[in-house]
This record gives structure tokens, sequence and C-alpha cells, in this order.
């Protein structure tokens, strides 16, 4: 249930192996949504959702499958929840080139697909660097003393607060003290844009393109309708929708300290909505949070933000392979596009 853009993610395990699908095999789901697609790196047990697929060349029938989506999805059938069948998909006719070139075709997308999953996981490491940096200074307050020595535990000097023992010289606020709090703005359908120049975002990421925009600076953003506790940081130009809550530091070096915050949150305490879950602005702005002294938040923003700079850069190679990749994949499917390769005698 949790593909990702070459091998799925995993976030939950079995002791009572049902049906077991071998490392390498393609990983296709047959129920809502129907289409997606992976390939397995290790030996995994699927549920009824999953179709597990095993040829000569699984990675070019992962492509296979990419690139032919919606002619499977045209497939499904289901008045509730779409699903196919192990028939359908036994009947379905592709294109199907020579051995040779489809282990060509299939070398051409997976090296830009594993290029982009390469940057995901440089990506996931770095975030967690930091959020590991954040917990040591300012959950277990051994940020580097003026001598670069943790500073409580070499005898830093704590005072009591509403939040318990903290740093002489910290402050107990609001996170409105932090950050400015606003909410985007809806979007009518006419403007939407396939090819839009700027993205459309919600509460779990891009939701189409458009021609404006309404932002153009660093950001946080986390979910304010329907989906809630999903923060992620923005830069650059977007236009945001109005079922996300938009956190504008008020000092530069507020801003990936106000991050790592605002993940700390209680989301499911927040929610006011009784159909689906809502939390408003005012809720988040009377978060009572700890307020560092400016030298050890902009010492703490200069390590952070080297290395948000390479997962923002990383995030920009990935738009560019993912556009590369997915013009290539059709063409290359099709025939349209042929990949030459050595003929023996």
């Amino acid at each position: 249930r949790t593909f990702g853009s070459l091998h799925p993610n995993y976030d939950t395990w079995t002791t009572k192996v049902t049906k077991l699908a071998k490392k390498g095999s393609v990983l296709l789901s047959v129920r809502a949504p129907v289409g997606e697609v992976n390939i397995a790196d290790k030996d995994v047990c699927i549920g009824r959702g999953l179709m597990s697929i095993d040829g000569k060349n699984n990675k070019f029938i992962f492509y296979l499958f990419r690139g032919f989506k919606n002619y499977v999805v045209n497939k499904e059938t289901g008045t509730v929840y779409g699903s196919v069948t192990r028939g359908d998909i036994a009947k379905l006719k592709f294109p199907f080139p020579n051995d040779t070139e489809q282990s060509a075709i299939a070398k051409i997308l997976s090296d830009l697909d594993s290029k982009i999953e390469l940057n995901q996981q440089m990506n996931k490491t770095l975030e967690a660097i930091g959020q590991a940096i954040f917990k040591r200074w300012f959950v277990d307050f051994e940020f580097p003393n003026e001598k670069g020595k943790p500073y409580k535990s070499s005898g830093g000097e704590m005072v009591d607060s509403e939040l318990g023992e903290i740093p002489k010289g910290w402050l107990v606020g609001k996170y409105e003290d932090l950050v400015n709090i606003s909410t985007g703005k809806g979007l009518k359908r006419e403007d939407f844009s396939e090819k839009g120049k700027y993205a459309v975002l919600g509460a779990n990421g891009e939701l189409g393109r458009t021609n404006n925009f309404l932002f153009d600076e660093s950001l946080i953003l986390t979910g304010r309708v329907g989906t809630l506790g999903t923060v992620y940081l923005i830069r650059g130009k977007y236009w945001i929708s109005d079922n996300v809550l938009i956190s504008k530091p008020k000092s530069e070096e507020n801003y990936y300290y106000s991050y790592f915050i605002i993940k700390l949150f209680d989301f499911r305490s927040l929610n006011r909505g009784s159909t689906q879950p809502l939390i408003t602005q005012t809720d988040i702005k009377n978060q009572i949070v700890l307020i560092p002294d400016n030298t050890t938040l902009l010492q703490f923003h200069k390590i952070c933000l080297s290395m948000f700079d390479k997962i923002y850069q990383n995030g920009l190679e990935n738009v560019g392979l993912s556009q590369i990749r997915d013009s290539l994949l059709p063409r290359l499917m099709s025939g349209k596009i042929r990949v030459p390769v050595e003929v023996r005698a």
C-alpha cells in the first residue's frame, strides 16, 4: 500500500506469510487504486489487493504496466471499489520488443528511477540528521556552550518553567511568537492548467498546476482540513490551497526550528472536526513552545541550511529526472522511440 517511485516503502510486518512475492518480482495493485506498480526489493508478504508478477525481464514488465496504466485501469470493475482479476491481467495485450531491446529500455528507465530513489533516500537521511540535532539541542539541551561542550551535561544552568527545566535565558511562549500563520486560497477548476508553470499545493503535496502563484518565499505548510499532521517545507513560487495552514517565520533563524517544533504537535488532539478532521489557526498559534536564545537558534539555522539546501536541490533534480522519464516512457513502450541495440552475428 506504500508505493514508491521504484520500490515500495514498508510500514507493516507479519510472521504469518500467506502469499509471498519474491525479491525482484513486479507488484501490481489490483484493487483501488488499480494500476499502481513497484518492484519488490526483498521477499514480501502480499494481501489480496496486490498481484505479484514474475517473468523473464521484470524491470521491463514494471515499465510496461507503468506506461500502459490507463489501459489497465480501464479494465477495472466494481461499483464502490474498482478492481481487476488475475484473468483480466493475463488477457491484456501489450507490444513486446525482443529480449535485448526489452533489457535496453528497462535500463534507460530504471537508471533514471534509481537516481530519483537515491535522491529521495538521501533527503530522508539528511532530514533525520536535522531531527537528531534538534532533539539533542532542544530536547536534551546538549547544544554547544561557549566552550563548544554539551550544555546540560557540562553543568549548564537550568531554571524551572511550565515546560519543566529549561536552560537559563530561554523562554516559554506560543508558536505564534515564532511565526505568522495564515491560510491558503482556493483555486477555481478553470484556473488549473495541466502544463501550468506553478504547482498548486495541498496538505499532501501537489494537487495540480496553474499559471499564477500566491507565494514566493520560504514557508512551512501543514494540513488544515481532511489530512492533519503532514508538515513540509517549501521555497519558491507556489499556489497554496485553502486546506493548508501556512507558517511564515518571523525571522530567518526561526525557520528550521519552527519546522521541527510544529512536527511535535499532537494534531489528533487539536482536531475540531465532526465529519472530517479540522484544525484552526488559533489552535496552532496558541501551542506552548520553547523559545531558545537567538545565538543558539542562529547556530541551528546555519547547520540546517546546508542540509536543507541539498534536500531542495535533490528535489529539483528529481523533478527534471521525472519529466525526462515520463516523456520517454510512453514513447519507448509504444515503439515510437527505438533503442539501438548491438546485433551479433
